[in-house]
């Protein structure tokens, strides 16, 4: 078994593309930035269940896992592993923290501040569709292989910025932008299954997200042309649509977004540098 289990550590690490990998001396192995708003993705011995602060963690029959951080996500963290003959084993998880980009806004008019009851009752509705399509829970595999970039370009917007207008904060931003011009192809960042596939959303225009499995999804927004519908299955590196500036939106970029579960996260820890992939 101990063999076994190394020998899937070596090809996991592998097949994950990871450079930062921990074990700390037990059988929970974790690759992955470590950092505030990260995806980490790791390997238990097969049939040991796991949770994370005290909540369960989906594990698969060979043992592989992922776990996510949000934005102010607590720096220690704890993980504890119960394996086949009952013995539990745990592992701290040391965060680093982020320091995010606030803009600050004055001036703004109070009826601009006030939105229209009608946008705040489409918007809802919007939201709601895109709470489902995160909340699937399925067995794909495809968050356990490496991501790619869904566009290359100029980065024009990163994860956990915000702005504060009047002295109010505003939502922070959960995606990573990327500056191209409208009909930019956008292609699969992994192998997964179209759980939402809207044109018009009120924010977010033309709005795919695709389950990777296991709680994971990749969400592309403001798309000025969708090629795919829910239910279809999309293998990495497929086209499913093209880069737009609908919705609420000052230009043509693709807004990249990366849950677990609702778990918003930073895309930006799951995929090597832009510079380094437009190498």
């Amino acid at each position: 078994m101990k063999k076994l289990t190394i020998h899937l550590f070596l090809l996991f690490s592998i097949l994950c593309g990871c450079s930062n990998v921990v074990s700390a001396n037990t059988d929970i192995k974790l690759f992955g930035k470590f950092e505030q708003g990260t995806l980490l993705k790791g390997l238990v011995p097969p049939g040991a269940t796991l949770e994370l602060n005290g909540q369960a963690v989906r594990v698969s029959n060979s043992g592989k896992f992922v776990i996510g951080f949000e934005r102010e996500a607590d720096l220690t963290n704890k993980l504890v592993v119960t394996l086949n003959d009952g013995t539990q084993q745990s592992r701290i998880i040391k965060l680093a923290p982020k320091q995010y980009r606030i803009q600050r806004v004055n001036g703004i008019a109070k009826k601009i501040m006030k939105p229209d009851p009608k946008a705040v009752a489409r918007s809802k509705k919007d939201s709601q569709q895109v709470r489902t399509a995160r909340n699937i829970d399925s067995d794909l595999d495809g968050i356990f292989t490496r991501f790619i970039w869904p566009a290359k370009g100029p980065i024009s917007g990163v994860y956990g910025s915000q702005r504060v207008y009047n002295g109010v904060p505003g939502r922070p931003h959960y995606g990573v932008d990327v500056a191209k011009p409208t009909g930019t192809p956008v292609v699969a960042p992994a192998n997964g299954v179209i759980t939402l596939a809207v044109p018009d959303m009120f924010y977010s225009g033309g709005t795919i997200i695709i389950d990777h499995g296991y709680g994971v999804s990749s969400s592309m927004l403001h798309l000025s042309k969708l090629d795919v519908v829910k239910g279809q299955s999309v293998k990495q590196g497929q086209k499913v649509g093209e880069i737009g500036s609908t919705g609420r939106s000052t230009g043509p970029h693709l807004d990249w977004r990366i849950n677990w579960y609702q778990m918003r996260l930073d895309p930006t820890t799951i995929v090597p540098s832009m510079k380094e992939a437009m190498k």
